[in-house]
């Protein structure tokens, strides 16, 4: 870049409900400074707004007006908001969510970082673990994307439970159609019966966020040998991993998935590879810092 030419500067997007407290923007915005990047992200709190998913398109053209270079996109609005693209990565397209969108001259772009995300954070935070039968909880967006990874990192049996059973047996549809593994679909009363012979369990819904505390199922149901990996980051230590740690449980908390995510996401945003070991310590301080406990 010419030394009298100013650099790009970004302004970036965060859609979904309940978004403000995330440590997503922060995150983004520290690795920016430390590349020397100008770059202003923002939540765009749904709930706060008092709009609904079926006000999205507007949010986006709202965006793209006002000069956004990309929004990433979380719960309720990563499958919704592929009707309102142009353009959707393949990878994307064929887990049917999306979590980044580009505002580019040939129009609006998709992609999914939550399944890279989840592929890295899982690979570096639970080595040698065993996946011969996992179970997961959720089908939604970031569950599509969890269960492709998962498929991805060798899993040989998933067991999918979801409140929706025709949106679990939709994502299994589409799973079984790319992965050799075996993939079904069980009802919630299934689920102690699923756990009982898996060697993991994934949580991928809302519950144990801080707009959704609670637990996903009864603590015990866990038992020392079944791993637990909750993909919910705020707060970093759940409600359900503190008690999956407490029966003695190998634990992946949901802060890996978000800073491997926002690497992905980044690199897509700038063009430039952010320093993933530099945002995981930003993450924490982040997670620790005095403006998170207040």
């Amino acid at each position: 870049m010419s030394p009298d030419r100013p650099a790009h500067a970004y302004l970036v997007g965060l859609i979904g409900t309940g978004v403000t407290p995330s440590l997503t923007p922060p995150l983004h915005m520290a690795e920016a400074a430390a590349l020397g990047i100008p770059y202003v992200y923002r939540p765009i709190d749904m709930s706060e707004l008092e709009l609904s998913p079926d006000d999205l398109g507007d949010i986006l053209t709202w965006c793209e007006r006002l000069g956004f270079d990309a929004v990433n996109v979380t719960h309720p609005c990563k499958q919704r908001v592929i009707e309102h693209l142009d353009r959707v990565d393949p990878t994307a397209a064929a887990l049917g969510a999306v979590n980044t969108v580009l505002f580019t001259p040939e129009g609006r772009v998709g992609y999914n970082t939550d399944t890279t995300g989840f592929e890295q954070a899982f690979a570096t935070g639970m080595p040698g673990v065993a996946l011969g039968r996992v179970t997961q909880l959720g089908a939604g967006g970031a569950g599509s994307a969890v269960a492709d990874a998962l498929l991805r990192l060798g899993v040989r049996h998933l067991t999918i439970i979801d409140l929706d059973p025709m949106r679990a047996g939709e994502l299994a549809a589409h799973l079984a159609e790319r992965h050799a593994a075996r993939v079904e679909v069980a009802g919630t009363e299934d689920l102690p019966a699923a756990l009982a012979v898996s060697d993991g369990v994934v949580h991928c819904t809302p519950t144990g966020m801080a707009e959704h505390p609670g637990m996903p199922f009864a603590a015990e149901l866990l038992r020392p040998d079944l791993w637990v990996a909750d993909i919910v980051y705020r707060p970093l230590v759940t409600e359900f991993l503190s008690a999956a740690r407490d029966a003695g449980c190998v634990t992946l908390d949901g802060g890996r998935m978000a800073v491997h995510q926002a690497v992905d996401a980044f690199e897509l945003i700038t063009g430039r590879r952010p320093d993933p070991q530099r945002m995981i310590r930003q993450f924490h301080d982040l997670v620790s810092g005095p403006e998170i406990l207040a």
